[in-house]
This record gives C-alpha cells, structure tokens and sequence, in this order.
C-alpha cells in the first residue's frame, strides 16, 4: 500500500515537473517581445545616430527643431524630437549598432524624454496630440522599459493617454483601429492583461462593413470622413488595414489571436480594394490621392511587410497575395488584367499588364474632394471631375505637381477661369445622379452626367475600355460664363519626342505650344492620341516652372522654383460653349509604327453614337458594345439591329457572331429595382434574376432584369445566354 503510494507521489511529481518543463510561455509577453521585436527590426544607420546626438542640447532639447510653433500649418516639427528618442532607442538596444548599450546615447535618450514630459509639447493638430506623440512615446517606453526614470515615465502616462477610446479622433475608421493599438502597446508596458484583452477584442470588431458610415464600404472602398470621399490607399490602407494586420501578426496563435473570418476579410479588402486601387498593386495611384497629392514623395514599391503578415495568418487567397509579393520585390511582371468599378466611391479601374488607368467622379451620393486640412491640397477643386490618368510603369505624374496646370487635369472638362476660388471651395456636394459603370470584371465603360458645382459647366462624359485601347466621348458640353472651356486629354511629364499626324504627314515637334489643325494622331512615351475625324488640337511639350509652397498653405515648404519638362494635350471648346462635343482613342503601350499603321481604320473600333441621349462604342476586333444611355431609347448597333432600353442605364454586350454571348448592365442612377431591354434576335432565356420574353413577329427579345439593391445599388449584373 505504502509502495503504491509512493509510486504515485513520484509519478505526479514528475508529470508537475515535465509539465512545467513543457509549459507554454505567457501569451501577454510573447505579444510584448513581438512588438518590441518589430520596433528593432530597423536597420540602424550609425551616422544618423551621431547626427541626431550631436544636435542634443543640455536640457534634452534638439537644436533643430523649432519648439515656439504649434500651430496647425506649422506641421507639428515638434514631433521630429519624439521621432528621434526611438530611433535613438533602436540604435542603443540593437546588437548591430555601435551604440548597443551605450552610456553617452542613454543619457541623452533620458535627457531628450525628460525634456519632453516636463514641456508636454501639445500641437493645435488633434493628430499629433493622440496619435503621433503617444505612438513614440510608447514605442520609446517599450524599447527601454526600466532604463527610463520612473518619475518622467509616471509624467508620460498621461500625454499616452490621450490615446483612448473616447479621444476625439477614435471615432470609427482607421484612426480608431491605430488609437487602440497605441492603448494595447501601452497597457503591454504597463502590464495590464485584463484591459488588453478588451483591447484587442475591440481591434478585431473594427474589420467589418460600414457602408454608408465611415469605413470599410461593401465595394471595399474606404471612407475616412462622412463626406464619403475616397480613403482607400490614405486612410483605408495605411492606418485601417495595417494597423489591424499589424495585431492580426502579434497575437497570431496566442490566446488573443483574431478568428480566421476577420483576417480572411482583411485580405478581400486588400485584394479587391486596396490593391486594385495601386498601379499594378506594387506603385501608388494618384487618382485616389487626395490633399496629400501637394507633397513631394518619392517613387518606390509598397512594403511586403504587410503581405508577409497575411501569409503568417492565413492562407487564404494565397496565390493572389504571393503575386503582390512577387511583384513588389521585382522578381515578376504585372500579368493581371481586370476592371472595377467601386461604385459606393464612383471611381473606376482598369488594368491590363502593359497599363493601368483610372476614372474619377462624384455625384449627388459622395462629395467631390477632401477638405484641404492643415493647409497641403489648396488646388485640388477640379480632381474629380472624370479625371483619367494613364499609368505604364507608375512615375508619368511623379511630382509634377509644383509645375501643374490644375485646371487641365487629364481626362476633365474645365472652365479656364483667370485663378482658382479660394481653398474653402475646394469640397462641394455632386449634382447629378447618373453617375457610374457597367463591368464584367474584365472590361467596362463608364459615364458621368458632369456638372461643375465650381463653375456650373456640364457635359456628358464617357469612357469605354478594352484591351488595347479606350475611348473617351464628351458631348453636350456647354457653359454660361463668357469664358474657355477645355477638355484635357492628358498632362503628364514629358518623357520623350512628340510625333503627330498632321494632313497625312508625320512630323516630330520642337519644344513649344501651339494650336495644331486636322491632327489624326499624337504620340509621346509610348502612348498614341487617336481622333476618329481629324480635329483641331493644342499642345504643349515644353519646360514649366512652379513652386511647391504655392499648393499648399503649410508652413515651412519650399519656396525654390522648379522646372520640369511637361506634355500637355487638350481641345479647346472656344468660350461659352454650346452642346460641344469631342472624341478620340487612346493607345497605350504602343509603338509609333504600329499606330500609324492601325489609326487609317481607327484601330477597328466604332462610335455608334455621340449624343445627349445615348453614347456608345463598339470593339469590332472584340465583339464588344458598350452604351450609355441618359434617358430611354433606342440605337442601331449593326445593320438593322437595334437595341433599345426603356430607362436610364447602361449595359455592354459581348457577342458571338451576330448573337449576344452575355449581357452586363447596371443603373448609375440608383433608382431602378429592374431594367427593361429589347435586344436582336430571339432568345428563349432565363435566370434567377432576369426573363425573356421573345417577339417572333419583330424579331426581337424583352428582357427584364432585376438590379442589386441596397450596399449593392450602382453594382453591374452579369447575364450569360
């Protein structure tokens, strides 16, 4: 009995001390060393560290920044004091530094933290104040923990504390995913388990759909602010999506981990939102820019950092994602060809490997522009009124801006007014509702019922996509003000010689400007201008200058001129304007030989119709149509056949041969619950969401198509025969 006893005892003794061997290490500090881990990840520039120390005074001041202003313009030039506490924290616990552990670059970290929590720099920039001083301050308390004198880390708790979840700026977006992450790191240093757990709860309930509020809508576009402008690639992308990447990556197979259902949205969001909204998915897209276009930045891939997250998390649309990667790290070459069309946001992409372009628009349902916060963005009035750009390889508009002309942005319709109205002018609320695109997910044609709350100019615009080339049709333009109105084809920098076809001869300009008649074509960079009738055209290929401090109201910018070469191309609709019209091809990615030899048939497409009531386009080399029509009727698109519609819409046919292959159309208005079409010929057809109903006597066919409702009102429907 004794024996068996003590047999016992032995056996729980030891299973006590292999369980305790094999025990697994606290959750709580293996999110904390992850974070820490991520904060020393950066490669440590010695010369940097020198730099900064030499610039440290006595008091833990730096010599270079100016403490006095703290005014919203001023663009907060305080918080380069807290920026460079970390880096200088990195450098003293990185093994790879010289100055791991050094006692001279502690005591000036000691000295610059104390200097900072006995002043409290508070900038008039909500931003800085709950996010950006918090942020640094919690990254310089992780990074040194007990080095740092516990009464100055005591005075820090409260300026980190203005990270909370009732601040002013932790309102639902992406700021309130970046405020609780800034709260979760600091209860991490102070030890707070019970709290962090509610934290990161908090995190994870933040990726979800907000449509029509502010966040992630059903498009999976990104509104900041209610003003439901788009935010996808600022706000949606760096903050929003990052930021819950970042925690998706931290407490990934710990206690705290996120469910696989939210980590799995957060990649649809950057798959079909994000990335779809960056040129190739690798180089920022312009178009989507917003106030931030007036600062100069530099022409780089996106990070992998956050592709790398993902990949740790899930592996779900792995495939997708190892491709961004690939692509980002150069080691592939864009190959993905689609079209979207984010319709919560009306803004529009189009991708094939050789190209990648954009339509920018609002309407009644969104506002134009962003607010010129701060004071960067002061021309940007005109931004989205049908702007096109045209991207092959994603630096054609690299910092173009100081020289721009902002009221010939590529792709707009614009009164030529003598200057722009004041920065407070710059958001206004749409006008007209039909405003939109039809997709199958792989091409698409847009419309835009234009009118200027600027300048009350109209015009009925649209653009039509297909492989090789689009084209854009504007008609119906017209215009009060005894003033120019023009129509921009593109500005963009100026990258090589410029050819056109003038009375069937080809000739390479000079540098210059100039109004240019019976023009067939224009080429520069590997793009060709293609007008179906020979038209009247002004041109410019020449060196402009400009200031960076003349776009935005920051202080501290640049006032050195500048000088770039530009290439700028646009119609001149002559002042005041009545029903003007224009039209024409573009060709990306082409070879001048190759469009002079297919602009003699206009690369085989067709404009079946110009007009105030219908605008529509066919491909003959494709089989393509696409029409848009502002009120219901009825156009011939081949001999003897028409197609009729009895509302406003749009819709695109793919055929084969002379019959209809599938049908896509959609309601820019947002007003229908169904569509009613005629089409040619007989189909005896139908589906969960249509019917047919064939006229053998007109050789015809009714079909009557329901339309998404709802998030998904603006969305196009898909029909195959």
């Amino acid at each position: 009995m004794q024996s068996t006893i003590k047999t016992s005892l032995l056996i729980l003794i030891l299973a006590f001390f292999a369980s305790s061997t094999n025990a697994k290490p606290d959750d709580f500090e293996i999110v904390k060393e992850r974070v820490v881990a991520e904060l020393l990840k950066a490669g440590i520039d010695d010369n940097r560290v020198e730099t900064i120390m030499s610039k440290i005074n006595e008091n833990g001041s730096f010599q270079d920044i100016n403490y006095a202003d703290l005014s919203r313009t001023a663009g907060f030039p305080q918080r380069h004091h807290t920026y460079n506490l970390v880096y200088l924290a990195e450098a003293y616990k990185n093994k790879s530094s010289e100055y791991y552990q050094n006692r001279k670059l502690k005591g000036g970290i000691i000295r610059g933290f104390k200097y900072w929590v006995d002043n409290d720099f508070f900038g008039d920039n909500w931003h800085n104040n709950q996010i950006s001083t918090p942020t640094n301050l919690v990254n310089l308390m992780l990074l040194m923990g007990e080095e740092l004198p516990k009464e100055d880390v005591e005075k820090a708790q409260p300026i980190i504390g203005r990270a909370n979840m009732n601040a002013s700026g932790a309102r639902p977006s992406g700021d309130r995913i970046v405020i609780a992450g800034i709260l979760a790191k600091n209860l991490l240093f102070i030890g707070d388990k019970e709290e962090f757990e509610k934290i990161i709860e908090l995190i994870e309930g933040e990726v979800k759909f907000s449509t029509g509020k502010r966040g992630m809508q059903h498009d999976y576009s990104f509104h900041h602010r209610t003003d439901r402008v788009n935010n996808t690639t600022s706000y949606g992308y760096g903050k929003y999506a990052n930021a819950f990447g970042e925690w998706s990556y931290y407490v990934a197979n710990t206690e705290y981990e996120f469910s696989i259902e939210k980590i799995n949205q957060l990649v649809d969001y950057y798959l079909d939102g994000i990335y779809k909204q960056l040129v190739y998915g690798v180089y920022t897209d312009i178009s989507v820019k917003n106030r931030s276009i007036s600062h100069k930045s530099s022409f780089e891939p996106r990070g992998v950092t956050e592709i790398e997250r993902l990949l740790f998390s899930t592996d779900y649309r792995k495939t997708e994602l190892e491709e961004i990667l690939e692509l980002r790290k150069g080691e592939a070459k864009p190959s993905s060809s689609f079209c979207k069309f984010f319709w919560q946001t009306e803004h529009f992409v189009f991708q094939r490997p050789n190209f990648y372009t954009t339509v920018r628009m609002f309407s009644t349902r969104n506002r134009n522009m962003e607010v010129p916060y701060n004071g960067p963005g002061k021309t940007t009035h005109h931004r989205a009124d049908g702007t096109n750009y045209l991207m092959l390889r994603g630096d054609e508009y690299h910092n173009i801006w100081a020289v721009y002309d902002w009221q010939k942005i590529s792709g707009t319709t614009i009164m030529q007014k003598p200057e722009l109205y004041g920065p407070s002018e710059i958001q206004k609320d749409g006008l007209t509702d039909f405003v939109g695109a039809v997709t199958n997910g792989l091409y698409g044609a847009v419309a835009f019922d234009f009118k200027s709350p600027h300048d009350m100019t109209e015009a009925k615009k649209s653009w039509f996509f297909f492989d090789e080339e689009y084209v854009c049709l504007g008609t119906d333009i017209n215009s009060r003000p005894n003033l120019p109105v023009v129509t921009t084809m593109n500005q963009v920098l100026l990258r090589s010689d410029v050819t056109i076809m003038q009375e069937d001869k080809t000739i390479k300009l000079p540098a210059g400007n100039r109004k240019l008649d019976d023009v067939k074509w224009v080429y520069q960079d590997r793009i060709g201008y293609i007008f179906p009738d020979p038209a009247t055209v002004n041109l410019s290929n020449q060196v402009e200058q400009g200031r960076w401090s003349d776009i935005t109201d920051q202080k501290n910018i640049s006032g050195e001129i500048v000088s770039e070469e530009v290439f700028l191309l646009w119609l001149d609709h002559g002042n005041r304007p009545d029903n003007a019209a224009y039209q024409y091809i573009v060709v990306p990615g082409v070879g001048e030989k190759e469009l002079m030899e297919t602009s003699s048939n206009n690369r085989h497409i067709e404009i079946i119709s110009n007009t105030s009531d219908i605008q529509a386009v066919k491909s003959n080399k494709l089989g393509i149509i696409q029409l848009a029509f502002y009120r219901a009727g009825e156009v011939e698109i081949s001999d003897g056949s028409k197609f009729r519609m009895d509302s406003q819409g749009m819709a695109m046919l793919k055929m084969k041969g002379n019959r209809i292959g599938e049908l896509s159309v959609s309601d820019p208005s947002r007003k229908l619950s169904r569509m009613m079409i005629t089409v040619p010929g007989i189909y005896n057809v139908s589906g969960d969401n249509f019917v047919a109903f064939p006229d053998n006597d007109h050789n015809n066919t009714l079909i009557i198509i329901d339309l998404p409702q709802g998030v998904f009102a603006g969305k196009s429907v898909t029909i195959r025969f």
